[in-house]
């Protein structure tokens, strides 16, 4: 007999080729009766999907959604324009990409948006959001859908999502500890740490990481309570300026979230020794501060790496191929005024 085809799947189990479709890419609707069908046909008949032939032969190109912060950080602008340049660069990907800015607020405002979604139409969420039960949930209810979803920058680890999409942010925190305290040199003092939303997973794991290597090698550096900047480089810029009056002894600033260019204005202004700081993002406000010695170190994720990667990641999960670890891993750069790339 010929390599069995789909067609002979649905003959052999008397059903139709919608259903041999559903059951072959796990989605919804289909009674467990005809699962068991299909399945048995699948082994009787000896079936072996080519996936790579499957999407090959799909006309129709995925629809993929990027659910991002409304916030117009910096370091947002640059993400939604490696996504805009995925999409329109990348025909390879085979995806309708579409990127979708909604209000996060409240985690309320971003699981209404996600309810909002047309879950029959969308093949793939990518999205940035913080992990709280109502996002959980709006999540979990679209991947019972079928739609996949891939958590980007932040996870959501209790949503049972296949695979995030960023660094480790436990390693980057503790990367930014080591990079400060060394360039401190045994100084003695205070460390502030500027911080986004407190419920944001990526801050928290920043944070989390960070202290455990304050602790274990720098003893004589004393690490301050979060200020929480919201990710607003005016509140962050107002909130250093009245540290920096009471701080007498601030050896050290960590800058763990978006607003870093609210504290660099801060710096311009402070007239004095300024402490070591160490920021995140490559943005034109951290290269300028690199570039202007106001900053001395900052830890990059390439956000085109991660538009991509998230691209390829949900196509692998929608067309059942594998992921290659490898490719999509999501590494921590260090940009110093010495090494700092061309724009």
């Amino acid at each position: 007999m010929d390599r069995p085809t789909v067609h002979d799947l649905a003959k052999y189990a008397r059903v139709s080729l919608a259903t041999v479709d559903r059951v072959l890419n796990g989605r919804p609707g289909v009674r467990e009766q005809t699962i068991e069908r299909v399945q048995k046909a699948i082994d009787e008949l000896g079936y072996s999907r080519d996936a790579n032939a499957a999407l090959l032969a799909r006309k129709k190109p995925h629809r993929f959604v990027f659910l991002l912060p409304e916030a117009r950080t910096q370091f947002l602008q640059s993400l939604i324009a490696a996504i805009n340049e995925t999409a329109t660069t990348h025909s390879s990907l085979r995806a309708d990409i579409e990127v979708v800015q909604a209000p996060m607020r409240t985690p309320e405002e971003a699981a209404q948006t996600m309810r909002t979604l047309d879950a029959d139409a969308l093949d793939g969420l990518a999205i940035m959001a913080p992990e709280t039960p109502s996002i959980r949930d709006a999540v979990i209810k679209l991947r019972n859908n079928g739609t996949k979803v891939v958590p980007i920058v932040t996870d959501l680890p209790n949503a049972g999502c296949e695979h995030f999409v960023g660094v480790n942010n436990i390693a980057a925190g503790r990367t930014a500890a080591l990079l400060l305290g060394g360039f401190a040199s045994g100084t003695a003092g205070s460390v502030a740490v500027i911080g986004g939303h407190s419920m944001s997973r990526d801050f928290v794991e920043r944070r989390l990481g960070f202290d455990e290597v304050m602790q274990q090698r720098f003893p004589k550096l004393q690490t301050l309570p979060t200020i929480e900047g919201f990710d607003d480089a005016y509140r962050v810029e107002a909130l250093a300026r009245r540290m920096l009056m009471e701080r007498s002894d601030l050896v050290g600033i960590y800058s763990a979230a978006a607003g870093t260019s609210g504290l660099i204005s801060a710096m311009r202004d402070h007239g004095k020794t300024r402490p070591v700081i160490v920021a995140h993002d490559s943005t034109a406000a951290t290269r300028q501060g690199l570039t202007d010695d106001f900053l001395d170190a900052v830890i990059v994720q390439d956000v085109g790496h991660i538009a991509r990667s998230a691209v390829r990641v949900l196509r692998a999960l929608k067309d059942g191929l594998p992921i290659t670890a490898a490719q999509e891993r999501i590494r921590i750069e260090i940009f110093t005024r010495e090494n700092l790339p061309d724009p």
